[in-house]
């Protein structure tokens, strides 16, 4: 008997690697122009729709690979139209992203791994612990799969990397995720400047992020001690706040560009008049802008959110030394959509027998 042919998700491939495949078959170079053409900017899910590609080569394609799509398993809507959607990956196991309503356009909130090996005390992600990397495919797939409806004059322009996991942790699959999106020939047409990264600090890979690729960069800070910081973000122990405010000041900032420092504020941690103080002192030096993000709170997590006027002390604090804050409020609270929430409700409620 004939072994079954083991296929590959060609979303998986670079336009290089796809490129080498098809000359092992004597194919021409831009029919790969082609193929991802169709992937991404036509959203095929069949070969079969490749009608510019000969049937042998459709027939081939097809025999060799398959064209990556997970099951959306649940979706919930928020009062303030926030959606967050949950997928099960062909293995099993689930992720999260959520489509935030600006007032003349739609930001995607993806994530780059399943769980997270991080340890962020304030993030209910980190509980769950870390299961693996998402590949390019799942990465994008969650982009590809997000449907506007014809009649909503919203459009999908922005793209954060700020769902579960720490997307520098994942950095190859991100790149050429990345790659993918802001590719004007064949890809997803993101500007780098609509795309954003956010980190809790893996400084080398953040000299890397610099240097490949053009997307904006938000550093997840939270405190502006190494005690406080150790408490928060174990990462803090292997790279301390001297070692990422010196990438920050370093970094490879595009013209009329800042790095956004997100500062998750937590009663009685973070939040007094001397850590704005410190904090103004520490960026200094940085071309920043300041998200002050008030704790969102949740089941595992005995951290509370600081009172309105502490957050706007802090704030006019920040603003008298030069520095633009914006207090951003998360969208999507009720259904655990908020910074730091998700594999909140909706996994809880359909998490039997995940793997």
């Amino acid at each position: 008997m004939k072994p079954t042919q083991v296929k590959d998700d060609i979303l998986n491939l670079s336009p290089d690697r796809l490129i080498e495949w098809l000359s092992r078959y004597d194919i021409r170079p831009y029919r790969s122009r082609q193929i991802f053409k169709w992937l991404y900017m036509r959203q095929a899910d069949d070969f079969d729709r490749m009608t510019d590609l000969g049937k042998s080569v459709r027939e081939l394609l097809a025999e060799h690979f398959y064209i990556g799509r997970f099951e959306k398993v649940a979706e919930e809507l928020s009062a303030d139209g926030t959606r967050k959607f949950l997928f099960r990956m062909n293995d099993g196991r689930r992720i999260e992203s959520v489509l935030i309503p600006e007032k003349s356009h739609y930001t995607l909130c993806i994530s780059t791994q399943a769980g997270c090996a991080q340890g962020c005390r304030f993030c209910r992600t980190a509980h769950l612990g870390f299961e693996r990397n998402l590949t390019q495919s799942e990465i994008l797939q969650q982009i590809l799969q997000m449907k506007i409806e014809p009649d909503d004059t919203k459009r999908l322009t922005n793209i954060v990397l700020m769902g579960m996991g720490e997307p520098l942790a994942n950095y190859e699959n991100v790149l050429n995720a990345l790659n993918i999106l802001t590719n004007n020939e064949y890809g997803l047409k993101f500007a780098g400047r609509r795309i954003t990264l956010s980190t809790s600090g893996i400084v080398p890979r953040i000299y890397d992020l610099g240097a490949d690729t053009a997307v904006n960069l938000a550093v997840s800070l939270n405190a502006a001690d190494d005690r406080t910081r150790n408490m928060l973000m174990p990462i803090n122990r292997k790279y301390n706040i001297e070692s990422l405010m010196e990438v920050c000041r370093n970094y490879n900032l595009r013209p009329h560009r800042r790095i956004t420092i997100e500062y998750i504020m937590i009663k009685g941690i973070n939040d007094s008049v001397l850590d704005a103080k410190k904090l103004s002192k520490l960026l200094r030096p940085i071309r920043a802008k300041i998200n002050l993000i008030p704790f969102n709170s949740h089941d595992k997590s005995q951290f509370e959110r600081p009172s309105q006027k502490t957050i706007e002390t802090f704030q006019n604090i920040l603003i008298d030394n030069h520095y633009t804050v914006m207090i951003r409020e998360s969208k999507g609270r009720d259904i655990s959509a908020a910074c730091g929430q998700l594999q909140g409700k909706t996994q809880d409620r359909d998490s039997i027998g995940r793997a």
